[in-house]
């Protein structure tokens, strides 16, 4: 699942797009198609894990869950769920959900809530968090009204980083460590953009499908832990159980 970060790629990547009409628009999306033909872009938008095309009133909200995949100005051989033409060039969504969104994004986001976001409020995602004292760290760094964009390898990265054991409860985390917690969710996630960007992200990887620690030297653990059930990588000796 593209996380918060490949989502701000994407939306750097369309800027050539903003301000022009679509001039033809098709695909296996259940939503009115028609609705767009011949409509300009006003912008493109991000809210974690959402790619948001903004027209004049309505966005089209771009979910690529797990295996959903774009291109730009090319195809894949395969129906796309979203194809938008443009007079310069066209964008294309495979395997993801889409549909309309009606309201003001303003009344729809908490941009406050997007670690990507200059809007981002850390003193609200303390807050949020306590108010879950018994959900396991790796369950609170998948949820996206507290950290939207954080995903599976965000969530393995920061835990590695700030020597938490996922399987800690929130409750249980010193205040220092909790603060440590959303800081790095934030740092982590523009490591990861700019680690992309370089087409060097995987190079950096600690934790994330790692076998062995690179503090401990020791075989790391795999395991499907909290209500998300995710693949999680964790150190059993330098990653503390609070």
């Amino acid at each position: 699942m593209p996380e918060g970060p490949s989502i701000v790629i994407l939306k750097e990547e369309v800027k050539a797009f903003t301000g022009k009409k679509v001039i033809d628009v098709t695909g296996y999306a259940k939503i009115d198609l028609e609705r767009i033909r011949d409509k300009k872009i006003i912008a493109f938008k991000s809210w974690g894990k959402h790619f948001l095309v903004c027209f004049r009133g309505f966005t089209i909200r771009i979910h690529l869950l797990m295996f959903g995949t774009y291109r730009i100005n090319e195809k894949k051989n395969s129906n796309p769920a979203l194809h938008l033409q443009f007079d310069n060039g066209e964008l294309n969504f495979y395997t993801c959900s889409v549909r309309f969104i009606e309201e003001p994004l303003d009344e729809v986001y908490d941009w406050s809530s997007d670690v990507m976001n200059e809007q981002w409020d850390p003193a609200k995602a303390m807050a949020k968090l306590k108010k879950i004292p018994e959900t396991l760290v790796a369950d609170a760094l998948l949820d996206q009204d507290i950290f939207a964009g954080s995903g599976n390898i965000i969530k393995n990265e920061v835990l590695f980083r700030i020597k938490v054991h996922p399987a800690s409860k929130i409750g249980n985390l010193p205040l220092r460590k909790k603060r440590e917690l959303v800081k790095e969710a934030v740092n982590y996630s523009f490591d990861f953009l700019r680690w992309k960007k370089e087409f060097q992200l995987k190079a950096h990887w600690l934790a994330h499908t790692r076998k062995i620690c690179p503090r401990c030297h020791i075989p790391l653990v795999k395991e499907y832990l909290g209500t998300t059930n995710r693949r999680t990588f964790y150190c059993s000796n330098c990653q503390v159980l609070y």
